[in-house]
């Protein structure tokens, strides 16, 4: 191993999903020097395979979690404020179903889901008469009565890489495909080994406080790093999706409720297609990528046909994910019913140095976790600067809320040879770094070489140069999701430009 003399980092994170990047980001702020490390890609894992919900979690209230309802209610106008280029709002039309939950139940939680987070912009619920109008269109006839609530939309992936730009940009030091192999408390500071995936190499480090926010690998870290060859802290839960074409045409998703007393949401994806799911299933130790299984497919097409007038049929399915959620494992008895709270430990078994666990949590309130992280910090190495983040921009957030489609006519505007569709895309990804992308474009041929669909060189070297992309995948199915509509060729295309850069 080769070492290398350098100042030590203050705080050390593993994992470069949507809390270690989050909490970088907080960290560096306030004046912290900090390295994240991740073995793969940012967002690889849990973070990319989202429902794409910023949300309070209705269905939470009935489990009586009013604090985490609470702070993730409130977090949906701060999240949207900070990044309106990936978040924005979403009105959910939830049907009632007159074998299960009782009209003045939902009334009664909608109520509270209106006034329990202090919202401000977003619209309040109301009743929706299915009959007349366009929500109740596609339904079966027999949902006549429904309710209409408001939360938001994020593009889940490109959240994560935001943040660690961010952070970057602000002095952390992020190295992805980069994984810590060992770590030792050494006259007063870790000592962590790091192996850079691609090339073997690896190198030594030193930090005061190490956080683990290795999400599903939260425990593996534990024991193949730190040796807690017992750890056993986070239930494994898989949520998976299916992608169908358009089932729909308002813009308005559906919440669906099923006699086994688990909801999916129907929502409208990408523009031409719609996102169904998601399940919780028992995921028992990861090896590979996690994938949807026959039973998944056939649950999420029939609890979707038993509300759409056109039932949802498995040759109907045009794409799937799923994520392996680490749930803090509270004991509960159903995966539905473990708490999707976050819990911070100070590991109690790692000698003199401080070494803090992140188990659980959901992407809503990612920026809430990394506050309480910075206190946890600062009782074990002291406090820096104050907290900040609620009201900052995230890398091409800086425009008003009410702007994007603003933002988009002006690119048409100043590059005549962008198609609509295709600056809003941009914006919609970019917001207004998508001026730097286009910078100095005269015309469609500045671009470069065209890979898939509109996705054409310029971009793909500026998802490389800034935002850590390294293969067709990080491309096409986490910075986008243009890979829903490449064709082979073009996949195999992309991915030998990048294999020939890195030779």
């Amino acid at each position: 191993m080769q070492d290398k003399i350098n100042q030590p980092f203050d705080v050390l994170i593993i994992g470069g999903g949507i809390n270690g990047c989050g909490i970088a980001r907080d960290a560096v702020g306030r004046g912290y020097s900090v390295l994240l490390c991740e073995s793969n890609d940012l967002g690889g894992g849990t973070s990319s395979a989202s429902t794409k919900l910023i949300h309070g979690g209705l269905r939470y209230l009935e489990h009586y979690k009013f604090r985490l309802v609470r702070e993730a209610l409130k977090e949906r106008e701060v999240l949207w404020r900070m990044a309106p280029h990936i978040v924005w709002p979403l009105r959910f039309v939830l049907p009632h179903h007159k074998g299960l939950r009782p009209q003045w139940l939902l009334r009664l939680g909608l109520f509270f889901y209106d006034h329990l987070g202090g919202r401000k912009l977003l619209p309040a619920s109301k009743r929706v008469n299915l009959t007349d109008g366009p929500e109740g269109a596609p339904l079966k006839n027999d949902y006549s009565t429904g309710f209409e609530y408001s939360d938001c939309w994020v593009e889940d992936s490109r959240f994560v890489v935001l943040n660690a730009m961010d952070a970057a940009e602000r002095g952390a030091d992020i190295r992805t495909r980069t994984a810590a192999v060992s770590a030792k408390w050494v006259d007063g500071l870790w000592q962590v080994g790091l192996q850079d995936k691609t090339t073997g190499e690896t190198e030594n480090v030193s930090a005061r406080l190490i956080v683990n926010a290795a999400g599903p690998w939260v425990d593996e870290v534990l024991k193949t790093v730190f040796g807690k060859n017992d750890a056993s802290n986070v239930r494994l839960v898989r949520g998976s999706h299916i992608v169908v074409a358009k089932k729909f045409e308002h813009e308005k998703c559906y919440i669906f409720q099923n006699a086994d007393d688990r909801i999916i949401f129907a929502i409208p994806y990408e523009q031409d297609y719609t996102l169904i799911g998601t399940t919780d299933v028992e995921h028992g130790a990861i090896d590979g990528k996690p994938q949807i299984t026959a039973e998944e497919i056939s649950y999420l097409c029939e609890m979707a046909s038993a509300y759409f007038n056109e039932p949802v049929q498995e040759q109907d399915v045009v794409w799937t994910y799923s994520g392996v959620r680490p749930l803090y494992d509270d004991g509960a008895s159903a995966a539905q019913e473990a708490t999707r709270d976050y819990v911070l430990r100070k590991d109690p078994a790692s000698g003199a140095g401080t070494l803090i666990d992140v188990f659980g949590g959901k992407i809503t309130t990612y920026r809430k976790l990394a506050e309480a992280m910075m206190e946890e910090i600062e009782s074990s190495i002291g406090k820096k600067g104050k907290a900040w983040t609620e009201n900052s921009t995230l890398p091409g957030g800086d425009f008003a809320i009410s702007d994007r489609d603003g933002l988009a006519e002006q690119i048409v505007s100043d590059y005549p040879f962008i198609e609509p569709g295709h600056a809003s895309r941009l914006v919609r990804a970019y917001g207004t770094r998508a001026l730097q992308i286009l910078a100095d474009c005269n015309s469609i041929d500045d671009l470069g070489k065209r890979f898939a669909v509109n996705l054409y060189q310029r971009e793909v070297d500026y998802l490389e140069s800034c935002e850590w992309a390294r293969s067709a995948e990080d491309v096409l199915f986490r910075r986008s999701k243009l890979g829903i509509k490449a064709s082979k060729s073009e996949v195999e295309a992309l991915q030998r430009y990048f294999d020939e850069r890195e030779v």
